[in-house]
């Protein structure tokens, strides 16, 4: 087992499994014998996923389960009537909470048989074994090859998902608004947050190597503690989960191309928006309030087609502008705020911590812990899905998200997740600390179409 591997192991607390979720929704219904096969051929094909990971005083290693049994990690499940969204939210939200079970691999499969005249697939698996990286392209590997869902164009062959009413206005702004808004982003960096949160265009950091010694006492030093708002409430270990609906991908390029911003600028300045509007609702004061971001930073080198199983990416500290209310005046301080990340080489520092951390006695790594939750609010993970539809025993998936874990006392992560033509927020937090994460994703629609009503208004004050 690597050092970070066993590290991301270590991190494991009660109130905090270290496991990452992902929900897959079927058009139709799925068989389970069906499903069964899918995962016998072309998940178990990993060897991994067949051990168990033991810790051991200096190190960690893999070890095959002598009794393995597929039927322990597949299991059906129902929910409880009327069996829809809110449900299947709790549902998530249950299996998030709880541990996986340490005598035997650490994953599991929750099989929703009925669900919306369809099927739902809950995954669990350990953050130990894989990154989000690598788990897409185990994703990948249990589609049907070379088939689509009928009916859903992908990015790359077919036309762009229909835009909403504010999508196509934007589309047509007149000329002269146009030039308006581009003037005023003008100065701002083209790739910004693409390249602090967006992994295919993150390889780049290891090029910072030298500079990581420093990033740490950085980080340790210089970085000031994030400031105390209710996301820094105890943890129950009680998790919920919500996402919020669909946005359509090309109309999210579409404003982020009249304000010369990248679609990932847009995402996380429309998060911003929303936390703030969250923490002020819940009485925090958040004028002029920033707060940070923990965000992974994939690491590998090269474009491999299937990534090994393990764990290869840093962590980068995002500055969230949340007490900024007028949201092109946030969305350039987020774009300000990358730019400064643009050369930083935190995400090598990070890493090479984490691999201190899975090579001493782990009574070592608390403080290493404690320093991340005390340096960020939340975890927030941008991840690029499959740009094509999947299908899955014949069956097609029209709609796929995921949540990560949180580590120590951070009790919130937010995931922003791309899918064929859409990309999606999922929020998954602690009971204490969000109760009700339906209430934000519904703050991030109402951010996302601020800001595109501020376009149609030329840019003029939109605070309120």
């Amino acid at each position: 087992m690597s050092a970070v591997d066993r590290a991301w192991l270590l991190m494991e607390r009660p109130t905090n499994p270290m496991v990452v979720v992902g929900l897959l929704v079927l058009g139709t219904p799925l068989r389970h014998a069906a499903l069964r096969r899918v995962l016998a051929e072309r998940f178990l094909c990993f060897e991994r996923f067949r051990c168990n990971p033991v810790l051991e005083p200096l190190g960690g290693s893999w070890v095959r389960a002598e009794q393995f049994n597929l039927d322990d990690h597949l299991l059906k499940v129902a929910l409880p009537a009327p069996g829809r969204k809110h449900e299947l939210e709790m549902l998530v939200g249950e299996l998030a909470s709880t541990p996986l079970n340490r005598g035997r691999p650490l994953w599991t499969f929750h099989h929703v048989q009925h669900f919306e005249g369809g099927s739902a697939l809950v995954v669990r698996i350990h953050h130990c074994y894989a990154d989000g990286i690598a788990l897409m392209s185990v994703l990948a590997s249990l589609a049907d090859a070379g088939e689509e869902a009928a009916g859903s164009p992908s990015l790359a062959d077919g036309p762009p998902a229909p835009l909403t009413l504010a999508g196509r206005l934007v589309a047509g702004l007149v000329p002269d608004l146009l030039s308006q808004t581009l003037r005023e982003g003008g100065s701002l960096i083209e790739q910004g947050l693409h390249y602090a949160l967006h992994p295919a265009q993150a390889a780049s950091a290891t090029r910072e190597l030298a500079g990581a010694a420093g990033e740490v006492a950085n980080i340790g030093v210089l970085l000031a503690d994030d400031p105390v708002t209710r996301l820094k409430q105890p943890l129950t270990g009680v998790r919920r989960v919500a996402w919020a609906e669909p946005l359509a991908l090309e109309e999210v390029r579409t404003v982020g191309r009249v304000l010369g911003c990248t679609v990932n600028d847009v995402l996380i300045a429309t998060l911003a928006g929303a936390l703030g509007r969250y923490l002020d609702a819940k009485g925090d004061r958040t004028a002029d309030l920033s707060i940070r971001a923990a965000a992974p930073v994939n690491l590998r080198s090269g474009h491999a087609v299937r990534p090994e199983l393990g764990n290869r990416f840093g962590l980068v500290f995002v500055d969230l502008p949340v007490g900024i209310r007028h949201p092109l005046q946030r969305l350039y301080a987020v774009h300000r705020a990358m730019e400064s990340l643009k050369g930083s080489s935190q995400a090598m520092a990070t890493f090479g911590l984490l691999s201190i951390i899975g090579s001493l006695p782990s009574a070592v790594e608390e403080s290493a812990i404690a320093l991340f939750s005390a340096k960020a609010s939340l975890v927030a993970s941008n991840l690029r899905g499959p740009p094509q539809p999947l299908r899955l025993a014949g069956v097609p998936v029209s709609q796929l998200l995921f949540w990560v874990p949180q580590s120590g006392s951070i009790g919130t992560g937010v995931s922003m997740f791309s899918y064929g033509n859409e990309v999606q927020f999922g929020v998954s937090a602690d009971r204490g600390v969000i109760p009700d994460p339906g209430a934000l994703v519904a703050l991030i629609q109402a951010e996302f179409d601020r800001l595109v009503l501020l376009i149609l208004l030329g840019g003029g004050a939109l605070a309120d």
